[in-house]
């Protein structure tokens, strides 16, 4: 009888921890395909809430429209998970090549004072980790500096495809953007806005679309603006921040989708 007793007990325990991720938060017992719309919505925002936490160790109040961005998103990332679509990377293949980019990047963020988070999900939306992606403005690396802006940074046309020197640069630019935004509870957002925007319109928009009514949440003020009249911001701009808490929603629950992975920031805490 207490042979049983053993057994059960250590079966309960293998159970709660396939249930939990490495960071031991409580993992979905259906996959997010599986849930119904509402699950689905309560999914993105305890999710986006706990990346924004892991961002700047404090609570984000998004609004709900926010939110709804977010989950569009992570939505269009799940259409590509079968692999299917054409011209389209599958989330599989980009979680494993950032697989073997996080220690670098990861570790270089951590040195600039900058959430390794922040470092370890904009070459997602960058260049989904493609050290070899170009773009039609002339962009080029994983973190896809223009080299006039690399050239800012000190970086030169074979800097800006080496991994380590970029990524270093990109810290370096966040944690100046982050100084610009400080005074606003939503730095770390706005200096990722501000990664694809730029730190002065980035400001110019704040002020002009920011105030007391909703300086809450300031980048959802600032992505809001989409259904307005006259707005300054393109369909990039809006879903640019969207699109990085979708990628780190997804690259740190990849379980929750049907992926055999660990958290892809597991892998620059020597994983």
């Amino acid at each position: 009888m207490k042979s049983m007793k053993t057994f059960a007990l250590a079966f309960v325990v293998v159970v709660c921890l396939l249930a939990c991720n490495s960071s031991g938060t409580a993992q979905p017992t259906r996959l997010y395909q599986q849930m119904t719309a509402a699950e689905r919505a309560n999914f993105v925002s305890a999710k986006a809430q706990e990346i924004g936490r892991r961002l700047s160790e404090s609570d984000y109040q998004f609004t709900a429209s926010f939110e709804t961005k977010i989950q569009a998103s992570l939505d269009s990332y799940v259409q590509r998970l079968d692999g299917r679509r054409p011209g389209v990377t599958s989330p599989q293949v980009v979680i494993e090549r950032g697989q073997s980019q996080a220690p670098t990047i990861m570790s270089t963020f951590k040195t600039r004072g900058v959430s390794p988070l922040i470092g370890l999900y904009i070459p997602w939306i960058e260049s989904e980790y493609n050290n070899e992606a170009s773009s039609q403005m002339g962009a080029v690396g994983m973190f896809q500096f223009l080299p006039k802006t690399g050239s800012l940074l000190g970086l030169t046309s074979e800097d800006l495809l080496d991994v380590g020197k970029s990524s270093d640069a990109a810290a370096r630019y966040i944690a100046n953007s982050m100084k610009v935004f400080g005074a606003d509870q939503m730095k770390e957002l706005l200096a990722v806005l501000a990664y694809n925007r730029g730190d002065q319109s980035v400001r110019n928009e704040v002020a002009l679309m920011v105030n007391d009514k909703n300086n809450g949440c300031s980048i959802c003020a600032l992505a809001e603006q989409q259904e307005k009249p006259n707005q300054t911001l393109s369909a990039e701009n809006v879903y640019y921040v969207p699109r990085f808490i979708a990628a780190a929603i997804l690259g740190e629950n990849p379980q929750a989708f049907g992926l055999n992975s660990p958290p892809l920031s597991s892998f620059g805490t020597g994983h």
